[in-house]
């Protein structure tokens, strides 16, 4: 039995998802899970809709055969087999947390994906993602060929058909022309519940104003640095009586676990862009299993 998903996304109106529902039953589909949302801020209708098929089906076939109704409606719609994994590629710099954390989960199965390459301005991690049987590049960046650095990127995105970038804590800010190329397709973790303590040691200037809560975010990377579309967040609760030192190994803990549950949503089509926020449907407790998130 073969399992699809199919995103929708368009301007809202009615008889959409009536249309949907009649056109897989049809193609002898049957839904196992649905989610949707109205927005009517924005007047935009999202849907994310799992099906399974006892019948061979071909994805170009589903496509054409959804062409119509698709332009009926004016949607942004993709048809995804869910056995197919997605073909990231990581960029980390010299805090391995987020990136021991992924290829851990990685390597249990918790987060299917198709790791294409790990690439670094530094060699801290070279043996680390070779041990994994994983390419290891290593692209130093200097003020001086920052350009060439990008355009070398760039040319292994294209080499192996990554279609997901994980900034895994790389410390580099990307330029808008990689923003645009990869739009809605590069995720980053920043050390913070934004848009607070923005810059260097952000835990240290936590501590020293004595909040209560450290967080972490996750979002898509857009020119605007640190700015773009929040996918995930989570907070820890701390205490007066603990150091800065104590907030880094906790801020640490969270910002794996941000990262992992922004990356998870993302690779199952989970993740919708409506202008400046997202819509993110949460694993049903049904698919959630089959998602095999740890």
């Amino acid at each position: 039995m073969t399992k699809f998903c199919l995103t929708v996304a368009c301007k809202s109106t009615r008889g959409i998802v009536a249309a949907i529902s009649a056109y897989l039953a049809g193609q002898g589909c049957n839904i196992t899970d649905s989610a949707q949302f109205d927005d009517t801020a924005t007047g935009r209708f999202f849907m994310r809709v799992s099906f399974v098929s006892e019948e061979a089906k071909d994805l170009a076939a589903l496509r054409q055969g959804f062409e119509p109704i698709a332009q009926d409606f004016d949607m942004q719609s993709a048809f995804h087999d869910e056995r197919s994994k997605m073909k990231v590629l990581i960029i980390v710099s010299r805090f391995g947390h987020c990136l021991n954390d992924l290829l851990y989960r990685w390597r249990i199965g918790a987060l299917p994906i198709d790791i294409v390459a790990v690439v670094s301005n530094h060699f801290d991690y070279q043996k680390l993602v070779v041990n994994h049987d994983i390419p290891f590049h290593c692209i130093p960046v200097t003020k001086e060929n920052k350009a060439r650095a990008e355009a070398q990127l760039l040319e292994l995105v294209d080499r192996t058909g990554a279609e997901l970038i994980v900034l895994a804590r790389y410390m580099q800010v990307l330029s808008d022309a990689l923003c645009r190329k990869m739009s809605g397709r590069i995720i980053n973790i920043h050390h913070s519940f934004l848009p607070s303590f923005k810059g260097a040691n952000p835990y240290r200037q936590a501590h020293e104003r004595g909040v209560k809560l450290i967080g972490a975010t996750s979002h898509y990377v857009t020119a605007d640095l640190d700015e773009g579309p929040i996918i995930e967040q989570d907070t820890v609760r701390v205490t007066h009586a603990q150091s800065a030192d104590d907030y880094v190994t906790l801020g640490r803990d969270v910002e794996s676990q941000v990262l992992a549950r922004a990356m998870h949503a993302h690779i199952h089509r989970r993740v919708f862009l409506n202008g400046n926020k997202t819509v993110v449907f949460p694993a049903s407790p049904g698919s959630y299993a089959s998602e095999r998130m740890g």
